[in-house]
């Protein structure tokens, strides 16, 4: 009996070598193409919500493969199909298309001169976070996947969504609206994968978490009233700045003080004060504008009801009225790692990445509107090393920077990743 479950075990460790095998001569081949696509990508970003040609280019690779391909979801984002013709789960993969208006400072031959308009001004455009690795890498899944089809069962989804930076000022758009158009439906999406290239983690790493992994992003406004006066007769005024300088402080206390942060972080941080206009006149108004990161819901919730109760209070003991919108124009929810999809996705990375270059994270504080997926599905995101191996980490570029730089090699194993994925979550299942 023994013998029989070692000669058992034994052939599903071959069966699966073969297939590990089989999807790494897959990635080596089309690795090329990833570059060469990352490139065009990098060269030629487009700002949210205006990825036209982008997009363009995508479904073009993906009617190539006989996918069935829709486009202009949520403004211009693509989806694609791929059909095993077998029952079982539907698993989808997921890009982000966007650049951001950052001028960049590179010597790379790719490197960007693209120009666009954001918020009514002429800005330069660069892929300042790697969305350009990410297209690609999803890219070279789908055409991987396409050649695995018949040891596939189920369908794949591969979502490519526009304005993961947030869409222009009066427009609606990224994930949030790609679920609001029905994109984890017909078919009904059972698990969704994404991944993120970090500038700051080595080339040939995965670092994930389970549960809360990137925070739930609220913006605030908080206007303060009061009463303007001669800057000589201040006792003649109700300062709002004064007391903005108190709501300031106060609203810090709001982490320091009423958070259990050895749990979670959590961050409160005022970005914009506006008020006066001259050094003798105490203005009538004073707008403060920031934001709020949290890694749970009930440090959500409870800063919510602080915030009220501070700026409300604060403004009372001055004698002045302020007004709090919370959140202001937009709302990401907590990017949260299903901890069942997680700890079974586990060995997937631990054999596509090795135990030793699978490595369990803290939280960050940054956020990404991969969590309006996770809200309906289970999802799993995590990091995947650019950095090469003989840059510093310290000396490494930083996210949304001019001089923002991945290495070309870090784009192998994200293919390899998202396909294992797929091929052992629809396994699972």
């Amino acid at each position: 009996m023994h013998k029989k479950i070692i000669s058992l075990t034994l052939l599903a460790f071959s069966t699966l070598s073969l297939a590990q095998d089989k999807v790494e001569d897959l990635v080596s081949h089309v690795e090329p193409d990833v570059i060469k696509w990352r490139h065009h990508f990098h060269e030629f970003p487009e700002l949210s919500n205006r990825e036209f040609n982008t997009a363009k280019y995508i479904a073009d690779y993906l009617n190539s493969l006989g996918f069935d391909v829709q486009t202009g979801v949520a403004k211009t984002g693509v989806i694609a199909i791929l059909d095993s013709g077998k029952p079982g789960p539907v698993v989808a993969l997921r890009a982000d298309m966007d650049g951001l208006p950052v001028k960049e400072q590179s010597n790379l031959p790719y490197r960007s001169e693209q120009m666009g308009e954001y918020n009514g001004n002429e800005v330069p455009v660069m892929h300042a976070c790697g969305h350009d690795t990410h297209m690609a890498m999803l890219m070279g899944a789908a055409k991987v996947l396409s050649e695995l089809k018949g040891e596939l069962k189920g369908k794949v989804k591969f979502i490519f969504q526009p304005a993961e930076e947030g869409a222009p000022a009066g427009e609606a758009g990224g994930a949030e609206l790609m679920v609001k158009e029905g994109v984890l439906k017909n078919p009904d999406v059972d698990a969704i994968f994404g991944l993120h290239i970090s500038s700051n983690a080595d080339v040939g790493t995965i670092r994930y978490n389970s549960g809360g992994t990137m925070a739930a992003v609220d913006p605030f406004k908080i206007v303060i009233h009061g009463k303007q006066a001669h800057g000589a007769y201040p006792w003649k005024s109700v300062d709002p700045v004064v007391t903005a300088a108190q709501m300031i402080m106060s609203l810090q206390t709001i982490v320091s003080r009423e958070i259990k942060l050895i749990d979670d972080a959590a961050v409160v941080t005022v970005g914009s004060i506006h008020g006066g206009n001259r050094s003798n006149i105490i203005p009538d108004s004073v707008e403060l504008v920031g934001t709020i990161r949290t890694l749970n819901s009930a440090a959500r919730e409870h800063i919510y009801d602080a915030m009220a109760r501070k700026v409300k209070g604060i403004a009372d003991s001055m004698g002045a009225k302020a007004t709090l919108t919370l959140p202001l124009d937009f709302s990401y929810p907590i990017t949260y790692n299903d901890p069942d999809l997680t700890q079974s996705m586990l060995p997937t990375m631990q054999r596509t990445a090795g135990v030793e270059n699978t490595i369990l994270s803290k939280p960050v504080t940054g956020a990404e509107d991969f969590s309006f997926f996770q809200e309906k599905v289970p999802g799993l995101y995590v990091w995947v090393g650019g950095k090469p191996l003989d840059v510093p980490e310290e000396e490494s570029p930083a996210h949304h920077t001019p001089e923002f730089y991945v290495d070309d090699e870090g784009l192998k194993l994200g293919v390899e990743l998202l396909t294992n994925f797929t091929l052992d979550y629809m396994a699972m299942h």
